[in-house]
């Protein structure tokens, strides 16, 4: 298992349904990830100097987060980049940033 430090720029017009789908579970019953995404994305964090979202997302896949990408991330997100990191690094990087959903209009 793989673990990265995930940066993103938001489509802001689809945030809300991002939101919806984190919020009431939905995305927990994505196999083999939902567990791992949802909890990501619950935690992303919001970069105010550069507009991005960031979070660390644990992955076993080659390229990183292909099923994540195909099935979600791409719905919500553009320009997705991924630095390999050590468990719990990334989560140290990003922690001094607010919350990607206090931060973003509702």
């Amino acid at each position: 298992m793989a673990y990265y430090l995930v940066s993103a720029d938001i489509k802001e017009n689809k945030l809300n349904d991002l939101k919806d789908r984190v919020n009431t579970g939905e995305l927990k019953k994505l196999s083999p990830f939902g567990k791992a995404i949802t909890y990501s994305l619950k935690n992303a964090r919001y970069d105010t100097d550069s507009g991005r979202a960031l979070w660390e997302e644990e992955d076993y896949c080659s390229p990183p987060l292909a099923q994540e990408k195909s099935e979600v991330l791409y719905d919500y997100f553009e320009d997705i980049q991924e630095e390999k990191v050590s468990k719990g690094e990334g989560w140290k990087q990003i922690k001094d940033l607010p919350k990607l959903w206090q931060e973003m209009p509702s």
